[in-house]
């Protein structure tokens, strides 16, 4: 083999092929701005358009007149605000838990949130309704802002605990020998280390509680307090043949989400994480040493 085309390809294996692979999962959000930009009225087009002859850049503004998706998009921020981080709070604590817990707990924790996992959402809604009704939550946002107290997702507790397992227990053992309780440990020690894991869990959060549609339908009644995803529904029911407003609609939606994707893409780090020293000695709290690689 020449020695031009032994060096091209690890370029293409290192560069094409990721960016052949990240057209391809672009794709259908093209196609959806594309859609969005079409003359109002008009149906999915038959051959592939990549892009409109006229963009029609009023559907955007024209889907505020017909649906107050302002109102809407707020109620969604707030939920999704309050939601994440009390996800994140949550999850984080109860996946330190079964990770400081011996071993036979761990591993029946472990399965109970696997376990957790396998049972579908419907089997839940019944249960929380009365619930929230009992608690006076219904027609509220904290009805949808609660769920967030118990992790959102037995999966995110499982990371944080896959996460907090992979950290050497030697860090873990001499902040113990230093004095540090559980709670500091946690603060200080496991969430500086687990940085990847709380933006995976906070961009998967917000994920959910911003594309959510089947909870405030059940738990609001006020047309005022609806969210989003209600809206485009809302939008879709209209006139299901315009679908350029209803791709507008869910352009908009998308975008606070790739928004939030490529600002923390950035603090997803490797795995060196794990291995970078951790100090305590700020704040006048004992030092720790350095980690060391688990053989």
């Amino acid at each position: 083999m020449p020695e031009a085309t032994r060096g091209l390809f690890p370029v293409l294996l290192r560069h094409a092929f990721p960016a052949a692979a990240a057209a391809a999962f672009l794709m259908p959000l093209w196609w959806v701005v594309v859609l969005s930009l079409r003359p109002p009225g008009q149906g999915v087009p038959v051959s592939i358009e990549w892009w409109p002859r006229d963009p029609h850049w009023s559907n955007y503004s024209r889907i505020f007149d017909l649906v107050p998706l302002a109102r809407q998009a707020w109620n969604s921020f707030l939920v999704a605000a309050a939601a994440v981080p009390l996800t994140v709070l949550s999850a984080s604590c109860a996946g330190y838990a079964i990770s400081a817990a011996s071993r036979k707990v761990r591993r029946r924790m472990v399965l109970g949130a696997v376990v957790l996992m396998l049972v579908p959402a419907t089997a839940l809604w019944l249960t929380r309704f009365v619930l929230f009704k009992n608690l006076g939550l219904m027609d509220s946002l904290w009805a949808l802002i609660v769920p967030a107290l118990g992790g959102t997702n037995p999966f995110y507790i499982l990371l944080f605990y896959w996460t907090f397992r992979r950290i050497p227990g030697e860090i873990f053992e001499s902040a113990r020998l230093e004095g540090a309780g559980h709670w500091r440990i946690w603060a200080r020690i496991a969430m500086p280390l687990a940085r990847p894991t709380v933006v995976t869990v906070s961009v998967l959060a917000f994920t959910f509680y911003w594309s959510d549609v089947i909870s405030p339908l059940l738990y609001l009644k006020s047309s005022s307090r609806y969210t989003l995803p209600v809206g485009l529904q809302a939008l879709e029911s209209m006139d299901f043949t315009d679908r350029p407003l209803v791709m507008a609609g869910a352009v908009l939606s998308l975008l606070p989400i790739v928004l939030l994707f490529l600002v923390a893409h950035r603090f997803f780090w490797p795995d060196e994480l794990l291995l970078r020293p951790v100090d305590l000695r700020k704040n006048g709290d004992p030092g720790v040493p350095e980690a060391r690689q688990s053989q």
